[in-house]
C-alpha cells in the first residue's frame, strides 16, 4: 500500500509541476444589456477563463512561475438572440523583466469585430484541424498570439510555429459569416494582424521584439547605459518596415502597447540620446508624437 501511495504523490508531482502556458484573466462587461438575470454571463466568464488557462496549447513544460500573465476583457454590446451576442474584445499580455518587480507590456489591442454564440453552461470545444464554433476560434487565436509574441521575446523568431496556428485558425475561418478574419473586410483584423507577423517584411519589428526585451530591459538592472542603446538599435531597425508599410497594422499595435513604456525608458536617457530618438519615434510612430515630445522636457542627464 505505501508503494501504491507514493506512486500516486510522484504522478501528482509530475502533474501539478506541469502547468498551462497561460494564466489569463478574464472579464465581462454587459454595460448596455438591461436585463434581470446576467447569470449567463457570469458562466460564460469561467466558460471562457477555464477554456483559456486549463488547454495545453503547447508540448513545452511550465512551471506555475513560467506562465504568460494575460487577460480577456469582454464587452458585449447586444444580445442579438437567445444564444447571439456581439461587442468587442480587448486583450492584454506582459513579460516579467528579470532581476525587477516590473513587467513589460507585450500587446494591448481592441478588437471590435467579435460576434458568437454561447449557451448557459455550454461547454466550449475547439479542434484545430477546423473548427467553426467563432468564440473559441477568436479565444484559440489570442492564445497563440499571446504565446507567440511571448517567445519572441526570449528567443529570435520564437514565436513562428505559434503564429502559423493562428493562420490556420484564420485560415478555417474563411468560410464563416463572422466578421474579423478576412483580408477584404478590413485593414486592421484577426488576418491583417497574423498575416504582418509572419510576413518578411516585418522580420525587423519580430527582431526588436527580441532585442527590446531579452537584450534590452533583462540587462537594465546590469547596465541601464549600454541596454538602453540596444533598446535603441532596435528601435531604429523599425525604420526599414516604416518605409515598407508606413500604415501597417502590427506597427500600430505594437506601439500602442509601448508608447508609454519608451517614454519611461528615454526619460532617464541622455540629451544626446534624446535628440536621437525623438525625432526617429516621431517618425515611425506619427500618432504618438505628442509623447515623444515630453522626452525632450523630462530632465536633463
Amino acid at each position: 500500500m505505501r508503494k501504491i501511495i507514493l506512486a500516486w504523490l510522484l504522478v501528482l508531482t509530475g502533474f501539478f509541476s506541469r502547468a498551462q502556458e497561460l494564466n489569463c484573466t478574464v472579464s465581462v462587461l454587459t454595460p448596455q444589456i438591461q436585463a434581470s438575470d446576467k447569470t449567463i454571463y457570469e458562466t460564460l466568464k469561467n466558460s471562457i477563463r477555464d477554456f483559456v488557462n486549463n488547454r495545453k496549447w503547447t508540448g513545452d513544460k511550465f512551471q506555475n512561475s513560467e506562465r504568460i500573465e494575460c487577460s480577456i476583457l469582454i464587452t458585449i454590446s447586444e444580445r442579438i438572440g437567445a444564444d447571439q451576442f456581439r461587442g468587442n474584445i480587448q486583450i492584454q499580455s506582459r513579460r516579467p523583466v528579470y532581476k525587477s518587480s516590473y513587467s513589460s507590456p507585450i500587446i494591448n489591442h481592441l478588437d471590435n469585430d467579435f460576434t458568437f454564440k454561447y449557451l448557459q453552461d455550454q461547454t466550449l470545444d475547439y479542434d484545430e484541424s477546423g473548427n467553426t464554433f467563432n468564440l473559441t476560434s477568436v479565444l484559440a487565436y489570442y492564445s497563440y498570439i499571446f504565446i507567440g509574441l511571448d517567445y519572441d521575446t526570449y528567443s529570435p523568431e520564437g514565436g513562428t510555429v505559434y503564429y502559423q496556428k493562428a493562420q490556420t485558425i484564420v485560415n478555417n475561418a474563411q468560410a464563416s459569416v463572422d466578421k474579423g478574419w478576412k483580408s477584404f473586410e478590413s485593414s486592421r483584423n484577426r488576418y491583417w494582424l497574423v498575416e504582418n507577423l509572419l510576413n518578411p517584411v516585418f522580420k525587423p519589428m519580430r527582431n526588436c521584439l527580441y532585442s527590446f526585451h531579452r537584450m534590452g530591459l533583462d540587462k537594465m538592472t546590469e547596465n541601464s547605459t549600454e541596454s538602453r542603446a540596444t533598446i535603441s538599435e532596435s528601435l531604429k531597425g523599425l525604420r526599414a518596415v516604416y518605409n515598407d508599410k508606413p500604415n501597417s497594422f502590427l506597427m500600430q499595435v505594437f506601439f500602442n502597447t509601448k508608447a508609454d513604456e519608451i517614454v519611461n525608458i528615454y526619460s532617464a536617457a541622455t540629451q544626446e540620446e534624446k535628440g536621437e530618438m525623438v525625432p526617429t519615434l516621431s517618425l515611425i510612430d506619427p500618432a504618438n508624437i505628442s509623447k515623444y515630445q515630453t522626452i525632450l522636457t523630462g530632465g536633463n542627464k
